[in-house]
């Protein structure tokens, strides 16, 4: 245990690997020990699909990405990039891991550091807590917001509850404004609304069917769709049954990288998504949107503190209170509880509540 195991300490190594959602929820914590009035330096260590969401990023100072599925070889590449990486900065002082599974071990181990903050036993996974050396005190789980923001506590370093787009800082090059320029130079004028199909993991996700009866119901009410997403192979897919199946013309967007999903979000007036990377980087840049949830808890996993009122919640039991110290999925397929006409009556309720016809 290091002499002072709560000192921030100046070189720091964050090690959070995915997804994608958790990774936009790590950006309060690094801007949080970038604000705290030290000179510090910050290194992350991520899977390479959501490290670029850390590209252009103020309070990340270099990303070092673990191909964690190329097996060995990416183990052996992970410990040559982190050593060089610690050696630039003249050694880590602190890793935080904010990871709860053995992948983590890794980066934890290589990046050298005396201090090695982490998850404590009863929340970690698969012995992690083993590779560090300091650990949360014992707590219910909770949002992922707010277990991250535990490790600002423990260390005793200023912060807050994140709240507005300033507080996650995403940041986007020239480049890229350009582009996000030409794009919304093509569209009609009225309202984007970004509809996110599928996600990472089937069971998250919604019927195609009823999707395109949103899409037709977004347009009736005055918006342009876009379909927006990544380039799995499932996840365009199912944008495709949803663009044959509509009775309206939309805007492909699928197939496109992190960073041009951020920034059709960040111009979108409403997005629609279930529990998924970009619904998190739209509530990020501050982008009204509605969430489907059944096979997840919208309690932990949800838009953090914001736009409650846009969640349609299967998972929790009708009758009990929220719990966001539930992870487990149920044993039913809940996203078939929800109806067109749930997502549209929450769409009535951003257009009422959130002007986003303008």
């Amino acid at each position: 245990m290091p002499a002072t195991p709560r000192a921030p300490g100046q070189r720091v190594c964050v090690v959070l690997l995915s997804g994608l959602g958790d990774v936009v929820h790590g950006l309060p914590i690094v801007n949080a020990l970038k604000d705290a009035g030290v000179a510090r330096h910050v290194t992350w260590v991520s899977e390479p699909m959501p490290s670029t969401i850390l590209e252009h990023h103020p309070s990340v100072d270099a990303i070092v990405r673990y191909r964690r599925r190329e097996g060995a070889r990416g183990v052996v590449a992970l410990r040559r990039e982190l050593r060089a990486a610690a050696r630039a900065v003249g050694g880590f002082d602190l890793t935080i891991n904010l990871n709860v599974y053995f992948k983590s071990v890794w980066p934890v181990f290589f990046s050298g550091a005396p201090h090695r903050l982490g998850f404590e036993r009863g929340r970690a996974r698969d012995g992690i807590w083993l590779a560090e050396n300091d650990h949360l005190p014992p707590r219910p789980r909770s949002h992922t917001q707010d277990m991250f923001l535990e490790f600002l506590a423990h260390l005793g370093v200023p912060h807050h509850a994140p709240a507005t787009p300033a507080d996650w800082r995403i940041a986007f090059s020239a480049a890229e404004r350009a582009a996000q320029t030409a794009f919304l130079a093509e569209r009609s004028g009225r309202p984007l609304a970004a509809v996110v199909p599928a996600s990472a993991n089937a069971r998250k996700d919604w019927r195609a069917d009823r999707w395109a009866a949103v899409v037709d119901g977004l347009a009736a009410r005055g918006f342009e769709v876009a379909l927006v997403g990544g380039p799995g192979t499932r996840e365009v897919a199912v944008a495709r049954e949803v663009a044959e199946r509509a009775g309206v013309p939309t805007v492909w967007a699928m197939g496109d990288g992190v960073r041009r999903v951020a920034w059709i979000l960040e111009r979108s007036a409403l997005a629609l998504a279930p529990d998924t990377g970009p619904l998190h980087i739209a509530r990020a840049l501050g982008t009204p949107v509605v969430g489907l949830f059944g096979h997840t808890n919208p309690w932990r996993v949800g838009p953090y503190r914001a736009f409650e009122d846009l969640w349609i919640d299967r998972y929790t039991e009708p009758g009990t209170p929220p719990d966001p110290s539930r992870f487990d999925p149920p044993a039913d397929d809940r996203m078939l509880a929800i109806a067109a006409d749930d997502v549209l009556e929450k769409v009535d309720v951003a257009i009422a509540r959130y002007a986003v016809l303008g």
